[in-house]
């Protein structure tokens, strides 16, 4: 049975900012090594990332906790990814960022140049995997029209997926200005992946709710203002949020649906499946319970890989096939967990 690891990371090197064209060389992140720590509760030095004149954490990383080097985490060596690969059994890893899980700045020109020269980086670092590395696209999300015509690039490069925060820019998910990149994405047959981060540049519009809460945020009010009836042949995940949340707030919906006169809205029973929604589960999500609520076809899994976080997991792949050997969970919704809908969801 092929293994699709539907959420794995990369951590971004000096030489993904060598992709900055020559006017933009002055946005570069310079590495900061100010040998003492930085981190709250975490004793360990830190490098920083200077980036628009404010640090950043450059993350420091447990070989053995995250069961990943460096050359792997960096993509330095992606012969040996590949082999990592082949011991973990999987297939093929779909990458999502490291750095951009965290608003970076409030200047539009900045963010453009960072986004653009992490795309065509990760786009020729994956090349010789021959399709075994996908890659999410980041957008300049607060230039709209940039963003449009990033996108059509990042998919004649092999991009798989937008990448895109729950609460971003001081906008809501179901904002309109979003729909330029929802029509295109559609489109173009590429899915809304909306990642666990922080929205919100620094100094930036509103309030920034953080984690997994800034991503499932975005659940309830694509739902309430009909974004997916606006765009019927978009899909959209939820990743590194877990499922745990989805009985909470589908019965919240079901409530809104009954008690809430001022605020109409079309629910449907099968949720998942008509506005075509995914999440990828944690190993420790009450599968059982969460598959009572139709979503069936829309669950993935993914590692984590090179992360040591709550949803890191570098062998959860062998634990859902593992549920689904012990019959935790049937072995035909294991196979479509692993395969099946992580292929639909990114259009492989």
């Amino acid at each position: 049975m092929p293994r699709i690891d539907a959420d794995a990371h990369i951590d971004e090197n000096e030489a993904t900012w060598s992709y900055l064209r020559e006017a933009e060389q002055k946005f570069a992140p310079l590495t900061m090594d100010p040998g003492v720590a930085t981190a709250p509760g975490d004793a360990r030095p830190h490098r920083l990332w200077l980036i628009d004149g404010r640090n950043q954490l450059r993350r420091w990383r447990d070989d053995v906790r995250t069961g990943t080097v460096q050359a792997t985490r960096e993509l330095v060596d992606v012969e040996a990814r590949l082999r990592d690969m082949d011991e973990l059994n999987i297939d093929v890893q779909v990458l999502y960022p490291t750095l951009f899980l965290t608003g970076l700045t409030a200047r539009p020109e900045v963010e453009l140049a960072l986004t653009r020269a992490y795309n065509r980086w990760i786009a020729d670092a994956t090349e010789p995997s021959k399709g075994r590395l996908r890659w999410v696209a980041l957008m300049p999300m607060m230039s709209m029209d940039e963003a449009v015509a990033e996108l059509r690039w990042a998919k004649d490069h092999g991009a798989c997926g937008v990448f895109k925060k729950g609460f971003e820019i001081g906008r809501s998910a179901s904002d309109p200005y979003f729909y330029p990149l929802y029509e295109e994405a559609s489109r173009l047959n590429l899915p809304i992946c909306i990642h666990t981060g922080t929205g919100n540049p620094p100094e930036g519009p509103g309030v920034d709710l953080g984690g997994r809460f800034n991503a499932i945020s975005a659940f309830t009010d694509l739902v309430m203002n009909g974004v997916p009836d606006k765009f019927p042949e978009l899909r959209t995940g939820w990743i590194e949020a877990g499922a745990s949340w989805i009985p909470f707030l589908f019965t919240d919906l079901m409530a809104k649906k009954q008690k809430l006169t001022f605020h109409p809205f079309d629910f449907k029973e099968d949720l998942f499946k008509r506005y075509r929604f995914y999440v990828a589960c944690d190993t420790t999500d009450d599968l059982p319970y969460i598959l009572q609520f139709g979503a069936e076809d829309n669950l993935l899994i993914g590692t984590d890989y090179t992360h040591a976080d709550q949803s890191a997991e570098i062998r959860a792949l062998d634990v859902i096939e593992q549920k689904g050997t012990s019959e935790e969970i049937s072995p035909e919704v294991a196979r479509k967990i692993l395969d099946d809908n992580p292929r639909r969801f990114y259009g492989f």
